[in-house]
């Protein structure tokens, strides 16, 4: 059963056409990587999967009420403020809300939860640190587990790895790869196609207000769509070591 289903999704704001009739699925066992330049629409197809903004067509989480989203998928917005000096642990127990509701007390199971979700992202030690003292990378961090202690079948993440240094950056990715292992499923905005490349199992490259292309990153990082779409030139090859991206030049229109 698919964890994401969108047919035919357009969404207009201020009174013009930003996407128009996305039909994707995402199914168990998938990191999907959604790509494509600075506008391209990938917020805001996030956002309109999730009902946070009015579209059109079909959505089968914006379909559901508020708790059965909130156990379906978690949410990591490109926005990331934390207002107040709440300890790390603290933040990411939030995730185990839909769990266990206003007002209980965590359990055992909310508590390894949380322990792990920080141990998965580096930040073990930091469990009583003000959230607000954190660095910009601890921050998305913190927020990156607080997603994994939600334990829902489905990650949306906006640019997750924004911010990180190189080592969390692909430590992140393969966290994200082990959920897929389990058969849970993330679903991701990311500008590093390198990254994406060798660990995502799909990319969706957005433009033209809709998908360009869908599936594997050797058939949707091609010299034809990198050139429509982002206007370059890379170099792509599949190596004993993995698949290697690597952007070239700007191509001069």
């Amino acid at each position: 059963m698919s964890l994401l289903a969108l047919n035919g999704l357009s969404v207009e704001l201020g009174e013009r056409d930003v996407l128009f009739d996305i039909s994707l699925t995402i199914e168990p066992s998938e990191v999907v990587g959604l790509i494509g330049p600075n506008g391209a629409g990938k917020t805001t197809l996030m956002r309109a999967a999730l009902g946070l903004i009015a579209a059109t067509g079909q959505c089968s989480l914006a379909r559901l009420s508020a708790m059965e989203r909130s156990k379906a998928v978690a949410w990591m917005p490109q926005e990331r403020p934390i207002a107040w000096p709440i300890p790390v642990e603290s933040l990411v127990m939030l995730g185990r809300m839909p769990h266990r509701g206003m007002g209980v007390v965590a359990s055992d199971y909310d508590r390894q939860c949380v322990a792990e979700a920080i141990a998965q992202v580096g930040l073990r030690g930091f469990e009583q640190r003000p959230a607000t003292q954190l660095s910009a990378g601890e921050r998305t961090r913190a927020l990156i587990a607080r997603a994994l202690a939600q334990q829902t079948p489905l990650i949306i993440a906006d640019e997750p790895i924004a911010g990180l240094d190189p080592a969390h950056q692909i430590s992140t990715m393969q966290t994200f790869a082990a959920l897929a292992d389990e058969g849970r499923a993330v679903f991701l905005s990311i500008h590093d196609l390198g990254l994406a490349a060798r660990h995502c199992t799909r990319l969706v490259l957005l433009g033209e207000g809709g998908v360009v292309a869908d599936g594997a990153p050797a058939d949707v990082l091609t010299a034809e769509h990198l050139a429509r779409i982002f206007n370059i030139e890379a170099f792509f090859a599949a190596t004993e070591h993995g698949p290697v991206y690597q952007s070239l030049r700007v191509i001069e229109p």
